[in-house]
């Protein structure tokens, strides 16, 4: 069978630590394995918000694709492209969509609306989609209009722990994600601000993403008088990761919104009971049984919830030996790319 041969248009830096990007970055090293020819268009930082100049130049880049090719378009570049431009474009096209721009936390009234607006726009010009999960799937079709013969589910990929757990006393709470109001960070804080009298330590881990976000997140730590027990420890390497993954007792993002979150496969392959949100694709990526769910920008039930299983042994237990489970369970980014790469060959 001869594989259909394409570019991935990626804007930015590939190898920057978001899941987003390192999402793409395996699904490409996945279709290369396959022995596929795949070209890494590496386009303009500026995207989702494209100057003059990075937007000419995607256009020009993707008007020069071999014509037996097909593209893949990252998330921010299918969004914002300049639509005529894309409604031109001669080579079948793949929208890897995260989850929509419009959906993002903290966007004004007009920011939105605008984003909503060309991104449904773009979508009508794409042959495929490829989405993470159901629930941008869902999305898409219930409000982007695209219709769900068009939208394939990728689900990310999961490595294996490099190492076995070997929780520590007191128990670690673990957080992973970018420094972003979406991350809920400082819903985290507060919530932990009212566990002052139980045994924990708190890792937070993840870059600076929005450098006024992650002042107040610092102020507010100080100002709960946090700092001797919540560590904010911006990026660490794949190796210290693994490290505290496996130290971890618990996994807590108190996130206002995913369109996935690998977070969660790596807490629950590492055996990790989850506190988190119910909120976008966490209900159907996290299992009920693995941990327990709040609503968004809820301190006190998202301390609750934390109380419950720091306190509860059994309760403890159960959630462990279902987020283990669940864990063994999951696809592999070889998976990831054989879905995408089934995609691809159908277009």
């Amino acid at each position: 069978m001869n594989l259909r041969r394409a570019a991935f248009a990626i804007p930015g830096d590939i190898t920057t630590p978001t899941g987003g990007y390192f999402y793409e970055r395996r699904l490409l090293e996945g279709l290369r394995g396959q022995g596929r020819d795949v070209r890494h268009l590496r386009l303009g930082a500026s995207f989702p918000d494209p100057n003059a100049t990075d937007m000419a130049d995607a256009i020009a880049q993707l008007e020069s694709l071999d014509p037996d090719s097909a593209v893949i378009l990252d998330g921010f570049v299918s969004a914002t492209l300049d639509t005529d431009a894309l409604a031109r474009l001669h080579v079948p096209s793949v929208a890897m969509v995260h989850h929509p721009l419009a959906l993002e936390v903290g966007l004004d009234p007009d920011r939105r609306e605008h984003l909503f607006q060309i991104e449904r726009a773009n979508l009508a010009h794409i042959d495929h989609v490829l989405v993470p999960s159901p629930a941008t799937a869902a999305m898409l079709t219930g409000s982007f209009g695209v219709a769900a013969e068009r939208i394939t589910i990728a689900r990310p990929g999961t490595d294996r722990p490099t190492r076995a757990p070997a929780p520590v006393r007191p128990p670690l709470i673990l957080c992973v994600g970018i420094q972003h109001p979406r991350k809920g960070h400082d819903i985290l804080l507060r919530a932990l601000a009212r566990l002052t009298d139980l045994d924990w330590t708190a890792v937070i881990v993840g870059q600076s993403y929005d450098a006024e976000f992650a002042r107040k997140l610092a102020n507010l730590r100080e100002e709960l008088g946090l700092g001797a027990r919540v560590t904010l420890a911006g990026y660490v390497s794949d190796t210290d990761l693994a490290d505290l993954y496996a130290t971890a007792s618990l996994f807590a993002l108190a996130t206002r919104y995913e369109g996935y979150g690998l977070v969660f496969d790596e807490a629950l392959a590492y055996g990790l009971p989850i506190v988190s949100c119910r909120t976008g694709a966490v209900p159907e990526t996290v299992p009920a049984a693995a941990g327990r769910l709040v609503a968004t920008d809820d301190p006190g039930a998202f301390a609750d919830a934390l109380a419950d299983l720091l306190t509860d042994e059994g309760a403890y237990g159960r959630c462990a030996a279902a987020a283990l489970a669940a864990g063994e369970s999951l696809p592999t980014w070889r998976d990831t790319a054989d879905t995408a790469g089934l995609v691809l060959d159908g277009l």
